[in-house]
């Protein structure tokens, strides 16, 4: 059981124990591991026991432990503790309990002192929210309001509760905690059963435990020191920031190791000074990694919080799936450096990172008897040592320098000059780099098990060390090459599940601190070195196991696999002091920029419920709008200068404060502005129902007053008067008062908005508004149009044809002689017109001049009159073009968008597509995109009938097409037009030039005539591979699930080759050539791992030869499958019967292979693990892309 608060609730803090079993009691941290790290493992790979399982109440000594014996019960119930923190004071108290039965529910035993704090035994005789238990706590004394507010106190103790006239009977709990003004009390909510207190006979003794109803309780107290001010820290409410002055980084989901080296980076203050002078004034892009690490160093110097890293990840193209992807630290390190080089290429600092970063290293061959010797200087980054066989760093730089003797068979060739000589070959070290990276090889093969392991061996590396002792004799030794820790990388776990964090010494002096993603804390130089040399646990006892344990030791799941080591005599240059000067000025300015947007808006969020928006629509924003309705409501100013203005007022300001601002707005006296009250129509347009007479209402009152929101924010109509009286106040055409009393008064003047379609510019515009009695006729408005468009007269061809948008899906005809009252025409209607030439006017013109014009205005997709164009802007469509990326090449064809009507055909999508890309349009394939991946899907069949919308969004099929986007294609550009196309099939078929080690995939297109001969010569010219005359037959196999399938004749029907099958295409060997195919003479060769069922990589024939021996039958499988090496020599040979649970039969050296397989279906099966998995399973190679 684990220790517990009292106030705790019985379920978090009771464990269900076996009534003979002792609840063990633990710290409060111990639900504090971190989750990524694992748990204790054995050297031999098990599960750890319980290291604590020692029984107070059944332990064996030589004589009884007494209670009474404060010193050797003290011994016995404290022991080592594993921190091994300074002791301040052992306190020993015992509280002498009378009358148990009759005690309160609760009870306080007197005050006591230890560590300069009060403390007292907290004691629920009957149980603590349980039954049939004792509950005991320790608590600190403290009056209720006089606990400091950052007081804490780190206390091993232990509650004894005995018989008081019979000490030798007794019962005990032990734990630690970190006491504060939160968590008080700390102990046991199941301390005993009560059954046993009183009615049980203690063992080895003739009475129960609590005698008489009294019992002593001795409460062994150990004040400790906190040296970090963590020391069983919970973590609750934690500040990085105000405890060391220092913020961590967020996991992103598995970047720890991303944030340690960055970490590690960043305190290499050289490093982030250099970082600081790489010129990103121009390139303040989210894809420029440079800038993006600038960024993030100046985050960590001036944020508050744990910084993210989700800018520096994007910048490097990484996608979600890299982030849950753990990558080798020295390969991220050295593609980092890289791409910050090159970052600094041209600039006065493009040699600052190879001087702090980059030593020298000479590889040589001298002979021993003659003066010769061969020897190459490079540069290095890293050195990786070795851990396995050595026991420390120095032992590591040893092995890594030592010499290997060239003699006897094995004689180095000087030339011609000294022929074969004794010679030595090694490495050795002509300088170090200010900054030195240690990596330390903890993961290695393990022949064994054929996978990698880690290593948990001890490795002990020390705070300084001699470098000297690794140079060439030769080097400068002018300065000392003395080194200084300054930071230790840590992998905790194992291979397939771990965690990182780090330690790093900031400065010169003082301490060290571990940064274990967005947490950082101080840290002793035992957590530093110790606890990070690896190898078994020592526990409290001093072993590395629990007494009488038979197992193994328990190994530490964490140990360094990276030191990084300071030239002592260039500390002060690499630690340099960071300012704000050293900070670029343009990056200081944009995160002012961004906090004070951020604040802004945060402001705005806060005060969101004071205030109400209004959108406007004015006669300037409706003049510019190009669609239906008078606007676009979902649209911002800033994007589109049709949108409506916006306006925020407190809810409380009236409607004259909204007209007075609207007014300066627009550069208007607030006299001649009036304002329309916006309504959504059951046809779900949104037009001016009536002005806003009364100014005096708030904004929120007018609001609430208008029916049916759709909007959160009030929505009208501006009006300028065009006319005022002689006193300046405007004179409106309706809704004007007419009474005496002030009653408004409607005449029968409408308002109507006027749009413009210009058939020959292709557009859609607003003009204006207009008050028309509603009794005039319909044709009486052309007059007001012609005047407000500025059109003199017509021509004598020339009508103006007048449409009314109902709604953006009906568009009618308006009669001219009917009434507007009889069209049904009220306040905020809209009615287009357009100039449209008479009908009569082309009579003249010839059935064929009629039909050329026609086929222009389709061919141009023009719309002859407003009807037609706003099918169009009903259906318009703006479409995302890309080339494909493995079919087509980006640079020639860049990326570009189109405004498309969706109700066009796939030959009019074709057509549009070619005339932007200047190539034919029939010669253009379309690929739909996934959403997920924004890759390619699958290839758009050509159908004369098949409409654009039903290409972006298929019909049917549902979960299918959820995944697809319906804004963008992808295209091909071919080399055949598409119909002909349709005549050939593609086959997607992999090459195998060399063996089985390298393939090479093509898409294949032949005539779905053609025979598997013409696919031969197709590969030949789209692989450009020499022809077969000149370099031998070519075969063409299928494989299904990684085993073979059939081998397809020549004159085999491409058309009948399944699409669900892998096609192969390999040379034939000569000695194959001349064997029949079809003769038992060829056995089927597949790969699997562990079981056949396991198959993986390429399948292949191999050609049988009789009698031969297997150990012969090798030498052939490694020339036939290309594999050399150790790559061969560990495969593992099988014959694989094709009955079903059958065992791989495996094969020596001596048999014959011929003789094995000795039915037709029986293959060969090469055992060995798939090298390739992780790629297949998306963890492919590291890379930076910004």
């Amino acid at each position: 059981m684990n220790g517990s608060s009292s106030s705790s609730t019985p379920r978090a803090n009771i464990a269900l124990q076996d009534e003979n079993q002792n609840p063990e009691a633990a710290s409060p941290n111990t639900v504090m591991v971190d989750a990524p790290e694992e748990p204790l493992v054995e050297a031999n790979g098990t599960e750890a026991e319980d290291a604590s399982t020692d029984n107070p109440e059944t332990v064996e000594t030589d004589s009884p432990l007494l209670a009474n014996d404060y010193e050797a019960m003290k011994q016995h119930v404290l022991p080592p503790l594993v921190e091994e923190p300074k002791i301040i004071e052992d306190q020993v108290h015992t509280w002498s309990v009378e009358g148990w039965r009759a005690l309160l529910k609760k009870e306080h035993g007197p005050l006591f002192h230890a560590g300069g704090y009060p403390w007292r035994i907290l004691l629920f005789p009957f149980g603590n929210n349980v039954l049939d238990q004792c509950s005991i706590y320790l608590e600190h004394g403290f009056e209720a309001n006089n606990v400091p507010d950052d007081w804490s106190c780190c206390v091993q103790f232990a509650l004894v509760l005995w018989n008081k006239n019979h000490p030798n009977i007794h019962f005990q709990h032990s734990a630690h905690h970190r006491f504060t003004k939160e968590e008080s009390d700390w102990g046991f909510t199941r301390f005993l059963e009560t059954r046993k207190m009183f009615n049980t006979v203690w063992e080895n003794a003739d009475r129960p435990l609590i005698e008489n109803d009294c019992a002593n309780i001795s409460a062994y107290v150990r004040v400790v020191e906190d040296e970090t001010g963590v020391l069983w820290h919970n973590f609750n409410n934690y500040d990085s920031k105000k405890e060391t002055g220092y913020v961590g980084l967020k996991n992103q989901g598995a970047t720890c190791y991303l944030n340690s080296l960055l970490q590690s980076l960043y305190f290499t203050n050289a490093f982030r000074k250099a970082i600081y002078r790489i010129p990103t004034e121009e390139e303040e892009s989210m894809n420029n990694s440079a800038y993006t690490l600038q960024r993030l160093f100046y985050q960590l110097q001036t944020s508050p919080a744990a910084v993210g890293t989700a800018e520096l990840t994007k910048s490097f193209g990484w996608e979600t799936r890299h982030i849950f992807e753990q990558q080798d630290v020295q390969e991220l390190s050295r593609k980092l450096m890289e791409r910050m080089e090159e970052k600094m290429k041209g600039t006065e600092f493009e040699k600052a990172l190879p001087q702090m970063f980059s030593g020298k290293i000479k590889t040589y061959i001298s002979c021993i008897n003659v003066p010769y010797e061969s020897s190459r200087i490079e540069d290095f980054w890293d050195v990786q040592l070795n851990v396995s066989g050595n026991e420390n760093l120095l032992d590591s730089f040893q092995d890594y320098i030592q010499v290997e003797k060239l003699d006897g068979e094995n004689q180095y060739f000087a030339g011609d000059q000294y022929k074969l000589q004794d010679a030595n070959k090694g490495v050795i070290f002509q300088g170090f780099p200010d900054v030195l990276h240690l990596q330390l090889k903890r993961f290695e093969y393990d022949i064994q098990r054929d996978a990698m392991m880690k290593i948990n061996d001890r490795y002990e590396f020390p705070e300084e060390f001699d470098a000297s002792l690794y140079l060439d004799k030769e080097a400068d030794r002018s300065e000392s090459w003395d080194y200084q820790l300054h930071g230790v990388l840590v992998h905790s776990g194992d291979l397939n599940a771990g965690h990182y964090y780090a330690f790093i010494k900031p400065n010169k002096e003082g301490w060290w601190y571990k940064y274990d993603d967005d947490k950082v804390t101080k840290a002793t130089k035992r957590e530093v070195l110790e606890e990070n040399f690896g190898g078994p646990i020592k526990l409290p006892n001093g072993q590395a196991r629990a007494a009488g344990s038979k197992k193994g030791p328990v190994m530490r799941p964490n140990s360094a696999y990276m030191l990084v080591y300071i030239r002592k005599s260039k500390l002060d240059k690499v630690l340099c002091p960071v300012t704000e000067e050293d900070t670029p000025e343009h990056l200081q300015r944009r995160f002012e920029e961004e906090y004070v947007a951020r604040e802004a808006r945060r402001k705005e969020r806060e005060e969101q419920h004071l205030y109400l928006g209004v959108k406007a629509i004015t006669e300037a924003t409706f003049q510019q709008h190009g669609s239906t309705d008078l606007t676009n409501f979902e649209a911002t100013p800033e994007e589109d200068p049709a949108a409506p203005r916006f306006y925020r007022l407190l809810r409380t300001a009236t409607m004259q404060e909204l007209v007075d601002q609207v007014a300066a707005d627009i550069g208007q006296d607030p006299k001649r502005v009036r304002l329309w009250i916006m309504v959504n129509r059951q046809n779900k347009t949104i037009r001016p129902d009536q002005p806003v007479m009364d100014l005096r209402p708030t904004v929120e009152e007018t609001y609430n007053r208008a029916a049916a929101h759709r909007d959160q924010a009030l929505r009208v109509w501006v009006e300028v008067a065009e006319e005022v009286n002689a006193s300046g106040a405007a004179v409106w055409p309706t809704y004007g008062p007419g009474l005496a009393n002030g009653v408004v008064v409607k005449n029968d003047l409408i308002l109507l908005f006027l749009k413009h379609f210009d058939a020959e510019a292709q557009a859609l515009k607003g003009v204006g508004h207009v008050y028309v009695s509603k009794e005039k006729k319909v044709e009486e408005l052309i007059p007001t149009i012609m005047k407000k468009m500025g059109w003199e007269k017509l021509s004598s061809d020339e009508r103006i044809q007048l449409w009314e948008e109902i709604k953006p899906n009906m568009i009618e005809n308006l009669k001219g002689k009917q009434s507007l009252k009889a069209a049904e025409l009220q306040d905020g209607d809209i009615v287009c017109f357009q100039r449209v030439q008479d009908r009569k006017s082309r009579l003249g013109l010839t059935e064929k001049a009629d039909k050329q014009a026609a086929e222009e205005v389709k061919s141009s997709d023009r719309f002859d009159d407003a009807r037609e164009y706003y099918d169009f802007l009903l259906h318009k469509k703006n479409v995302m073009f890309r080339a494909h990326p493995q079919r087509c090449d980006p640079d020639t064809y860049p990326a570009f968008d189109l405004l498309l009507n969706s109700k066009m055909t796939y030959d009019g999508l074709s057509e549009k597509v070619g005339e932007k890309l200047g190539v034919d349009g029939t010669h253009l394939r379309f690929y739909t995109v996934n959403a997920s991946s924004n890759n390619p899907r699958t290839a758009v069949k050509r159908n004369q009938n098949q409409l654009l919308q039903n290409i972006l969004v298929p019909a049917g099929y549902g979960q299918l097409n959820m995944n697809q986007r319906s804004d963008a294609l992808f295209f091909e550009v071919l080399d055949m037009s598409l119909a002909e196309l349709d005549t050939k099939k593609s086959i997607k078929l992999t090459l195998l030039s060399e063996g089985i080690t390298k393939e090479e995939q093509h898409d294949v297109l032949v005539s779905k005539n053609g025979l598997v001969e013409d696919l031969i010569v197709s590969l030949i010219k789209k692989a450009k591979i020499s022809s077969e005359e000149e370099a031998g037959p070519v075969r063409i196999y299928e494989i299904s699930n990684h085993k073979f399938f059939r081998e397809l004749e020549r004159n085999y029907p491409v058309i009948s080759i399944n699409d669900y099958t892998t096609v192969i295409a390999e040379r034939i060997a000569p000695e194959e050539a001349e064997v029949n195919k079809d003769s038992n003479h060829f056995i089927s060769v597949f790969q699997f791992h562990g079981e056949p069922s396991r198959a993986h990589g390429i399948p292949f024939k191999f050609l049988l030869k009789e009698g031969e021996l297997f150990s012969e039958t090798k030498k052939r499988l490694e020339k036939r499958t290309g594999l050399k090496g150790k790559s061969f020599e560990k495969l593992k040979f099988a014959v694989v019967r094709r009955a079903q649970f059958s065992r791989p039969q495996y094969l020596t050296d001596e048999d014959i292979l011929w003789d094995v397989a000795t039915n037709a279906d029986d293959c060969l099966g090469l055992d060995h693990p798939d090298r390739t998995r992780s790629v297949r399973n998306g963890a492919g190679d590291l890379f930076l892309k910004g």
